[in-house]
């Protein structure tokens, strides 16, 4: 059998296009997630002359030959590579081969300062404030000092530039670290030590066991027999089980040495670089030969080698051209909900400062034509001859600068501040730290905290993400008998927890937790043959690869559940220890017997099985065959008389949701094997249809399994005879745990109690999938399960029905019968056909012209597609939105995005991704929050992510704790920034209305400029940061608190005209109290107080301590921190005051320090003492007031719990355990077979490449182990 031409069609398996018969199939795989030909106009008509058929042939051959690979790679020849140059920009040529060092940094020492600049005056404020300061160096125009805007401006470009450059700062590092890892490179002959950075496109590499593969390599050569080469791929896909990659023969024949390495010249001309992790295409030429390269010959970079020495290889593409760095993805900059809230609200405040300022330059226009002219009021003549019109013109300008608070300067950077201390709590919280693989929770960015206080749907990857990637045999069935309950030696149940003792088999790797004493003690003494038939079908019936590592004994599967079954039945006593190409030897209860293998029937998603015939030592034929129950049983002899029983287990295995596998064998007689045998190896070199003679051909052998008459063994001395003819026996069926992961059910319910839907979108099986729903209780007996026909019949029905619009949203509504609870299971071939979202085939390159009108009819035939097409989405967003889970299997990684942008794009919902893998990266960029799972699997969905952690039961804390709190805070945060800012500028406002609206400032400049500085923002800060309405754990116990967050209640519209109204009614407070106080006042030392210096000190101190004590009222949680926020900020307050009203400054800077005395004088006046105590008095007792009616008559949800805090807190919370088997409330079997959903190791083990050569071995002895390779394939 042709191994490369096999592995070509394992690669491209289940890729078909999607006809009738197919559509629906559970396990069909979408087509590749880059595909980017033109789609194919369904009305191009082709000529059927001959003569046209033959002039598309030439342009099609002509255009193969000249354009079929364009990447040319030449061994060992950098300057080979240096003549193929790109233009950039225009005009600068760079070379078309990237290096290999990668960048994901955006600044240099050079760039950062003027490009950060440049960055920060994107934005609309920092852009007005710029603008701001150009207008206050006119005189004419401003009456503030240009000082109060640049301070306040440099600070927060300051502040922002440096963060910036602290996170720039970590990713040089990272580059830098990546970038310098070393790896050997063939320079002058001899293999080098060289950094990552410095590889170029077509230098030779030699890689050591457990070396990161540095770039795309093409494998030339290894250590291993016939230059296999095995990989761990878990950075691309999450899957931690091996896969081989096999060189060309020519070149592991010809280039195992350094110096055959070194004289190498071959030309490999390849395609282009792109994203297709699975496939690659090319042609090495080499000494006049030609040899056609698959992605079988390819190490991708983010790999790693594992179990082989030494290998050697090529490098096709480098840094940025690599599969890994192609399949990122665009990296779009993700915008909360708030901050989009709070735009709109900048915005805003800037209309109310043009529409104030210029009712206030109306009435400065009117003021002075009426009042301020010289013949009324000859004492203001300022000796200008300047008409009252362009007075009010300039004064319109003055009034854009006093009142330019309106417009928070501080509101960015303090949003920027309260994001990173949210995000460094994130990072320092113990309680989402997993100490086995020593991970701790990161927040990757500090721009989206308090949208996970918002989270209404999440898409969750399910291998690695939901699961451990550890398979765990739990129970079997054998002879109609369940075993794997707790027993002891004797059979008898019993409530006594102890583990099996396996010493007494040399060969147990002491790792299976298993409970039943008694399976053991009945094998060992024979008493019931199928027992011993059961665990040598389980260590003869596999593609597994053996290896003796030092005395251990390593497998190798290609999926994890075979690698538990075979490492089961070692344990048990029949240990699988060597295989070749035509005979496998194991050990039975500590006798090696070697069985011929006649033929490997090989699993596919299509026969659910697979199958291995094998001879005796004794000579007898005999098929055995494992797979899911729902095709053995379709294959039984109608004789089996244990079908119930075993029947009645698998469900039993169902509930449990364990993955059940049924074991089933027959003897073949010697006419019959060779009968079969003769159309078994013409099907395997058919050239035409191959699998499918195949498949056919295995048909006939796996018919009336499970019969064998008069079979009846004794396993003593490991030797076996048939005595006398019986019954007929059915070996039985395996159930093996795929572990979740501590904590996924009590996490999944806990958050749909907090009003958050879950999908899991997976590239796993439908039969897999469902049983980890079910597992995991996302799934429950009570739902009513729709499958993607059915879905599809109902998307049909609903567009056909031809409904008015209104009508058509009440019909979506009541699709589902009433009472009833549906959810969702749809695959990715169904998703396709749901979504119109068709496979695009190649355009050819001739075809007629269309006329003008045919051009016209398919415009206009395209556009009713479209928007059927869209009108189809979006009915099938809405069905499954209805649903209570939804489970997408079968997947592409661009099925997934897909669907998380259309629950976006629809429902305009904020939505969450988690995955583990590179296949995971797109659906993780594309949702509002990408949170990456890391210590388990690859890093490359972490790298991707904006939050990431080690385990998925840390998803509610993250959300329900740290999400929760940081939403309510920022919005705080926000009600009380604005509240204060109104409060503080709108005091000009009610000024003007007493100063002739000559735009003169209401308070002294340098407390202008210090407000939002350092006067008012530093207790904001800290309730933005530190508070907390209720205490984490209320917050987990009551997940129902998460909801106003998700409708938006703390912080929106509504809320935003409440804060503006409340900062308005205080200004007027801050403003006429003291105005009516000083109206006829008179001071204990005769002297009126009224000057204009004394109210501006009146005001501003009544503002701060009113504004501090209000934030007070409004924090939750008092710290230590808190109080010294509050009363530092009064304190600080009145000791800068008193130092910028001295003498010493004002002699020092006499025209910038005016205040001279001004704050001593007053505030030494005990009436003015009153005034500000009744001012704040009365801008706080109302609040109180107002608060405190709220509570009693309408208390909100988290009122109650704070009032019954204390007796929440010392109630014992229940503490969920997770028990040892989750069992459903009723029977019902499903067939959920322990089998990956890709073919196994059997092409490579017929072919005989994997086969080491024999050496001498030692037995392995009591301390052997196996290495098991967990991990399943790609969700």
């Amino acid at each position: 059998m042709n191994v490369v031409h096999s592995c070509q069609e394992m690669s491209t398996e289940g890729f078909p296009s999607f006809s009738e018969d197919d559509r629906g199939y559970d396990d069909v795989v979408p087509y590749s997630d880059d595909e980017t030909d033109n789609e194919l106009d369904s009305s191009t008509e082709t000529l059927d002359n001959l003569e046209q058929n033959q002039i598309n042939e030439q342009i099609d051959e002509r255009r193969q030959a000249k354009t079929e690979y364009t990447w040319n790679v030449k061994a060992n020849d950098r300057n080979f590579h240096d003549q193929f140059t790109v233009k950039k920009y225009g005009c600068i040529k760079k070379s078309k081969y990237s290096g290999n060092a990668i960048r994901t940094y955006k600044y240099n020492f050079i760039t950062f300062l003027p490009q950060n600049l440049m960055e920060q005056f994107k934005r609309a404020a920092n852009a007005y404030f710029l603008a701001l300061l150009i207008l206050q160096s006119i005189p004419q125009i401003s009456t503030l000092a240009w000082y109060t805007t640049l301070v306040p401006l440099l600070i927060v470009l300051g502040i922002t530039a440096i963060k910036d450059l602290v996170d720039d700062i970590a990713r040089h590092k990272m580059d830098k670290m990546v970038n310098n890892r070393l790896c050997e490179v063939l320079q002058d002959g001899r293999f080098k030590q060289s950094k990552w950075r410095n590889i170029k496109v077509g230098d030779i590499v030699r890689l050591k066991k457990d070396d990161f593969i540095p770039a795309d390599i093409l494998l030339l050569s290894s250590s291993e027999p016939n230059s296999l080469c095995y990989v761990e791929t878990a950075e691309l896909d999450g899957e931690t089980n091996l896969k081989f990659k096999m060189s060309l023969e020519v070149t592991d024949r010809l280039l195992k040495k350094e110096n055959e390495l070194e004289v190498f010249d071959g030309l490999i001309q390849c395609e282009e670089p792109n994203n297709r992790l699975d496939k690659f295409a090319g042609t090495l030429y080499w000494r006049n030969q030609s040899y056609p390269l698959d992605a079988n010959s390819i190490l991708l970079r983010g790999c790693t080698v594992r179990n082989t020495e030494t290998t050697h290889g090529i490098v096709i593409f480098a840094g940025a051209d690599t599969k890994i760095m192609r399949n990122g993805g665009k990296t779009n900059f993700k915008r909360t909900k708030i901050d989009q809230l709070m735009n709109y609200m900048v915005y805003m405040i800037f209309v109310l400062l043009i529409l104030s300022s210029t009712g206030l330059a109306i009435g400065h226009t009117f003021w002075q034509s009426e009042i301020g002219n010289f013949s009324r009021s000859w004492y203001l003549d300022d000796g200008k001859e300047e008409s009252p019109t362009y007075r009010g013109f300039i004064n319109f300008w003055g009034y854009i600068i006093v009142m330019n608070t309106m417009v928070p300067i501080s509101l960015y950077v303090s949003v920027e501040v309260i994001r990173m201390g949210q995000s460094y709590l994130i990072n320092w919280d113990l309680q989402m730290y997993y100490a086995e693989k020593d991970t701790a929770a990161k927040a990757r960015t500090t721009t989206l905290t308090e949208q996970l206080g918002q989270i209404e749907y999440i898409f969750s990857d399910k291998t690695g993400t939901l699961t451990q990637n550890i398979m765990a045999f739990k129970k079997c069935s054998i002879n109609g008998k369940t075993y794997g309950e707790l027993c002891n030696a004797v059979g008898d149940k019993t409530d006594k927890v102890e583990l099996v003792d396996f010493s007494w088999n040399s060969y147990a790797d002491g790792k299976l937790k298993f409970y039943d004493h008694y399976l053991p003690q009945h094998i060992r003494s024979g008493n019931d043959p199928s027992a011993g038939e059961f665990f040598k079908l389980l260590a003869l019936c596999h593609t597994v690869m053996v290896e003796d590592n030092n005395g251990q004994i390593v497998y190798q599967a290609a999926s994890p559940d075979e690698g538990a079954l075979v490492t089961a039945a070692r344990n048990f006593g029949f240990a699988f220890l060597s295989r070749t190409q035509s005979a496998i030897t194991i050990s039975e209860l500590g006798v090696k017997r070697t069985y011929e293998v006649l033929a490997i029937l090989d699993f596919n998603s299509d026969r659910k099985r697979m199958s291995i015939i094998l001879r005796e030592p004794e000579g007898k034929i005999k098929l055995y065959c494992k797979g899911a129950d729902t095709v053995i049983y379709e294959r039984l002899h109608p004789e089996n008389t244990i079908k119930e029983c075993t029947e009645e287990a698998l469900k039993e295995f169902a509930n449990e949701t364990l993955r059940t596998l049924c074991l089933s064998y027959k003897e073949i007689s010697e006419g019959e094997f060779t009968k079969w045998n003769i159309k078994f190896k013409a099907a395997s070199v058919s050239t035409h249809n191959r699998e499918a003679a195949l498949d056919k051909v295995y048909e006939e052998i796996e018919k009336n399994l499970l019969l064998y008459q008069g079979l009846e063994y004794s396993f003593q001395a490991g030797r076996s005879a048939e005595i006398s003819p019986k019954k007929t026996l059915l070996l039985g069926a395996t159930a093996i745990e795929d572990k979740l992961q501590d904590g996924v059910p009590e996490t999944i319910e806990t958050l749909k109690k907090g009003d958050i839907k879950i999908w899991v979108l997976t590239g796993d099986k439908k039969e897999t999938a469902e049983n980890i729903g079910f597992s995991c209780q996302l799934l429950t007996n009570e739902m009513t399960i729709y499958d993607g026909e059915e879905i599809n019949t109902m998307l049909t029905k609903m567009q056909g029905s031809q409904m008015a619009p209104r009508e058509a949203n009440a019909h979506r509504e009541d699709i589902f019968k009433s009472g009833e609870n549906p959810a969702m299971i749809i695959t990715g071939s169904w998703l396709n056909e749901i979504l119109r979202e068709k496979k695009r085939r190649k355009k050819k390159w001739f075809k007629r012209p269309k006329t003008e009108n045919e051009k016209k009819m398919q415009m206009e035939k395209n556009q009713k597609d479209e928007a059927a097409k869209e009108q189809r989405q979006k009915d099938f967003v809405d069905l499954a939105c209805q649903c209570s889970a939804v489970i997408c299997c079968r997947v592409t990684p661009k099925q997934k995005a897909m669907v998380v942008g259309l629950v976006k794009k629809y429902k305009k919902a904020i939505t969450l991704a988690i995955g583990d893998g590179a296949n995971d990266v797109n659906m993780i960029k594309t949702a509002h929050i990408g949170v990456g799972i890391s210590g388990q699997e690859g890093m490359q969905a972490v790298m991707s992510s904006d939050y990431a952690f080690g385990q998925f039961c840390f998803l509610q804390r993250l959300l329900l704790v740290h999400g929760r709190w940081s939403y309510i805070r920022m919005c705080k945060f926000l009600k009380y920034f604005f509240y204060k800012n109104f409060a503080f500028t709108l005091v000009h406002f009610w000024y003007s209305f007493f100063n002739g609206f000559s735009a003169q400032t209401a308070y002294e400049n340098w407390f202008i400029t210090l407000y939002n500085v350092l006067y008012s923002s530093l207790p904001v800060l800290v309730v933005g940061v530190l508070d907390q309405d209720v205490t984490d754990k209320l917050s987990l116990r009551f997940p129902k608190l998460y909801i106003p967050g998700q409708k938006g209640s703390y912080f929106n519209f509504t809320k935003f005209f409440f804060s503006l109204f409340h900062g308005i009614v205080i200004s007027m407070i801050i403003f006429f109290i003291p105005y009516g106080a000083f109206l006829q006042t008179m001071g204990q030392d005769g002297e009126a107080p009224t000057d204009y210096q004394s109210f501006a000190v009146t005001t501003a101190s009544s503002l701060i301590i009113a504004v501090n004590f209000q934030i007070a009222m409004d924090t939750s949680y008092w710290t230590f921190i808190n109080a010294f926020s509050v009363f530092g900020s009064i304190v600080l307050y009145f000791a800068i005051m008193f130092d910028l009203h001295s003498a010493g400054i004002h002699i020092l800077f006499p025209s910038v320090f005016t205040f001279t005395g001004a704050a001593p004088n007053a505030l030494r006046q005990p009436y003015l003492w009153l005034t500000i105590i009744l001012t704040v008095a009365i801008c706080l007792l109302p609040v109180v007031a107002i608060r405190f009616m709220m509570q009693v008559v309408s208390p909100s949800e988290t009122d109650k719990i704070q009032m019954n805090r204390k007796r929440y807190e010392i109630e014992l919370l229940p503490k969920p355990s997770r028990p040892s088997s989750f069992h459903r409330g009723t029977s019902v079997r499903r067939s959920a077979y322990a089998f990956s959903h890709q073919r196994g190791y059997a092409d490579l083990i017929s072919s005989g490449r994997s086969i080491r050569k024999k050496g001498t071995r030692s037995d392995p002895g009591v301390n052997s182990q196996t290495q098991e390779t967990a991990g399943v394939n790609a969700s």
